[in-house]
């Protein structure tokens, strides 16, 4: 792990977290405060995004595993969350469905792109999908006792989460979805 740089080990904890979380998320009712535990793990998980990507821009570490591996751990983070989500009965099948396809359509759309050398940047609307995931199923993992109208309030933010994260997915298409269309 020497040639390792530090940002790319906080991207490699996150990746570690996941196992927790999903242990203290499926743990609820048997462990005291396991869903504040597992929101804990979450946020934590969440917050070396931004570290991880902050240090290797500061300290100009930016590398193609480290890259790599950052697109991985958020993905394994948020689908880690939806499988315990799903599991506790926390989030319907379609919203999680919408959530990991875009993962998957996306994470595609990156390895075309890599193939024809092409480096698709984050943007603003993956940030925002990504800091309204972290919401959402913060709130989904705790439940708080809101109800506005028929739905508790962690569901109504998941239903933006599967909003923004369609809305991610157009994004990326329009604007790189010549690559796919090229590589017939």
């Amino acid at each position: 792990m020497g040639t390792l740089t530090l940002s790319t080990r906080i991207t490699l904890l996150r990746v570690a977290l996941v196992p927790l979380l999903l242990w203290l998320m499926l743990a609820e009712g048997r462990v005291e405060h396991a869903a504040v535990l597992a929101a804990a793990v979450f946020l934590v998980a969440s917050f070396t995004d931004f570290v991880d990507g902050y240090l290797a821009r500061r300290w100009q570490q930016i590398t193609v595993l480290g890259n790599f591996l950052d697109t991985t751990a958020d993905k394994l983070l948020v689908v880690g969350a939806l499988l315990g989500l799903l599991a506790l009965g926390r989030v319907d099948v379609w919203v999680a469905f919408v959530v990991i396809a875009r993962e998957v359509a996306v994470l595609g759309l990156r390895a075309v792109a890599a193939a024809a050398n092409v480096v698709i940047s984050a943007t603003i609307w993956g940030k925002l999908k990504f800091n309204v995931q972290v919401v959402g199923i913060t709130l989904a993992i705790l439940r708080p006792p809101v109800r506005l109208g028929s739905l508790w309030l962690d569901e109504w933010a998941m239903l933006a989460v599967a909003l923004v994260s369609a809305a991610s997915a157009v994004d990326y298409f329009a604007r790189f979805g010549d690559l796919i269309r090229a590589g017939r």
